[in-house]
């Protein structure tokens, strides 16, 4: 059957298996002055979408738009629906074509075919207000020999060619029930429950379901030897709160009182939200030039350069640093090295730029941070030991700069070896969870990594002289674990990036949510209407409850 013109066209984007959408996207699409191919009146185009294979790098078509006829600056109703990953790569291609009876099909007529635009998901969100204008191409076409027709020549990603228009694509989070209620509770005069001292009351709570079960949702702390305990204030989704709720009456004395509080209940933003609202991420990497890791110019050396296929550094470098570089804009990229005796007196350095200029560390995208990679190799002497602080300092250096959400910090850092300045480390790594960075550690070789995992502090909170850190700010993986035997690197350095990645939108948004920063309205809104809305605070006096 076919879809009403304002659906939209929704398909689950083919992503890595095992991943969990973090949030559904729509995308609408725009175009102006496209090509003109009708004789007697102007081109009636409609917008074909395709997705991307993450393993078999084929196209696929994900959805069409609604024709819209006669008009050369078309703006289309019916919506893309997808799911957004941060993490991944999503390569997405937009083929405009003029509208002939079209079946579905991806073969199409040359003289029907009207432009193609290739980008990548994040690349539309991280652009200003998540809006990205590209310009329309002609590329080249190949003959299908099964139907006779000519269709656009795409594996090696589009070549450019004509100029024929421009195509503008927007994407809007799906909006769905984000609000959090916040609530305290105490207690008075419970019952004395214990022989030898009153008693431990905490509160459960739970939301009724469809079927008459109960599904717990929350639990509070046990507050010791007390009978009027006050509990700390909790949040929980809304969507966990039932309002159809079944009140039972009880025939015995009253054992105490419960009082709410407070009660409030807010939007929460999400990542896209701060996205939107124009917060960079500044990615910044820093490479492991420690004797370690063995002659470059030798094929067993972690830093050997082939001529055939990249090195473990390269891979992990071009893996995260393509999908993270969607969301700065000015795609420019400070690139550090460490542990290396540098020329001309052979004094090592634990922070020194790849580049060769220490005023302005930034290479102009990843290909700019390989071309400094490798040239440093030829210049540097690998030396060592294997220090993170200096590098750690470095970027909370430029993060601690700027602090009211517009900016967010990544540090990648490459490594083959043990730390050797583990308290080090730590003191600045919990310094820096208080400055708005994540940090992604790469460990590759065969070496023990056991300090990284103390890094990660995804069990244990990492501390240092005795201050635990405010946040989680680290992930570590080994580049060992995504080796992919086949030889398919591209789906196993996906995994790598999906991994090391995941935890960033949540740590972004755990800063903001720290430090009070609600995302900026984006371009075009005014300052008065930012994403979310306001608390909605419960009346003054408390509401007592008899138990």
């Amino acid at each position: 059957m076919e879809q009403p013109e304002d659906m939209a066209s929704v398909s689950e984007f083919d992503s890595l298996a095992g991943s969990i959408p973090a949030t559904k996207v729509e995308i609408t699409v725009s175009c102006r002055n496209l090509l003109d191919k009708d004789m007697f009146s102007k081109s009636d185009p409609l917008c074909v979408m395709y997705t991307q294979g993450m393993e078999n790098k084929q196209w696929r078509e994900f959805g069409r738009t609604e024709v819209i006829d006669n008009t050369l600056n078309p703006d289309f109703v019916r919506k893309f629906i997808l799911d957004y990953f941060f993490e991944e790569k999503q390569n997405i291609r937009f083929d405009l074509n003029q509208s002939v009876n079209l079946k579905q099909t991806i073969s199409v007529s040359l003289k029907d075919f009207l432009g193609q635009a290739f980008c990548t998901l994040g690349e539309i969100v991280g652009s200003p207000g998540s809006r990205l204008e590209k310009p329309l191409t002609i590329g080249t076409f190949s003959l299908n020999a099964r139907t006779g027709k000519h269709i656009p020549s795409v594996s090696n990603g589009g070549v450019p060619g004509k100029k024929c228009g421009t195509i503008i694509l927007s994407v809007e989070e799906l909006s769905n029930c984000r609000d959090v209620a916040t609530m305290q509770f105490c207690a008075n005069k419970l019952d004395k429950k214990d022989f030898f001292g009153k008693s431990d009351p905490f509160l459960v709570f739970y939301r009724s379901n469809e079927d008459g079960t109960f599904t717990i949702c929350h639990k509070t702390e046990v507050m010791k030897n007390t009978l009027n305990p006050v509990w700390q204030t909790f949040s929980i989704p809304v969507r966990v709160v039932n309002p159809k709720k079944k009140m039972k009456k009880k025939k015995y004395m009253n054992s105490g009182t419960v009082t709410l509080l407070s009660f409030a209940v807010e939007s929460e933003c999400t990542f896209l939200d701060y996205i939107k609202g124009g917060t960079q991420i500044n990615f910044t990497v820093a490479i492991d030039f420690t004797a370690s890791n063995g002659n470059p110019s030798q094929s067993t050396s972690l830093h050997y350069m082939s001529p055939y296929q990249l090195n473990a550094y390269a891979l992990a470098l071009t893996a995260v640093g393509e999908i993270i570089q969607d969301y700065d804009s000015d795609k420019m990229f400070p690139a550090l090295g460490f542990g290396a005796k540098l020329p001309p007196d052979g004094r090592v350095s634990h922070e020194f730029p790849l580049n060769g200029n220490p005023d302005n560390p930034s290479c102009c995208g990843i290909d700019g941070i390989l071309e400094a990679y490798h040239r440093s190799l030829r210049t540097v002497q690998l030396y060592g030991p294997t220090n993170f602080a200096p590098v750690v300092t470095h970027v909370a250096r430029h993060a601690a700069t700027v602090q009211d959400g517009s900016q967010y910090s990544v540090l990648l850092i490459i490594t083959d070896g043990v730390i050797s300045d583990m308290a080090q480390t730590k003191e600045a790594i919990v310094n820096a969870a208080k400055l708005p960075m994540s940090i992604i550690i790469v460990g590759v070789g065969q070496a023990e990594f056991d300090a990284m995992v103390e890094l990660d502090g995804d069990d244990i909170r990492i501390s240092s002289r005795g201050k635990l850190a405010e946040r989680d700010i680290v992930q570590f993986v080994p580049f060992r674990d995504y080796v992919d035997r086949t030889g398919n690197h591209v789906l196993s350095m996906a995994r790598l990036a999906r991994d090391v990645l995941a935890e960033i939108p949540d740590q972004l948004v755990s800063y903001m949510k720290a430090q009070g920063i609600r995302p900026r309205p984006p371009p075009g809104l005014p300052a008065s209407t930012p994403p979310g809305s306001p608390p909605h605070t419960s009346p003054a006096s408390p509401m007592h409850t008899n138990l």
